[in-house]
């Protein structure tokens, strides 16, 4: 099990957070995905790493976010 901390920018909304959630949750390999808004913390548990890449692209799908490590 991997757990890995990130900040998204951009987000104004539950709305925003909810589609956030929903997309990073897609990711295969994921198993929980925590978003919080007034801070833009996002914290992934996956069971193994999940690559970058892909954090970025499902943050995209949702939205006009950007996503960097914590």
């Amino acid at each position: 099990m991997a757990t890995t901390n990130y900040v998204v920018s951009g987000m104004t909304c539950g709305h925003c957070t909810n589609a956030v959630t929903e997309e990073v949750s897609a990711i295969p390999g994921v198993t929980s995905v925590n978003v919080v808004l007034d801070n833009g913390a996002m914290t992934v548990e996956s069971d193994d790493a999940i690559d970058l890449v892909k954090i970025t692209e499902a943050v995209s799908e949702a939205g006009d976010y950007t996503v960097v490590p914590a």
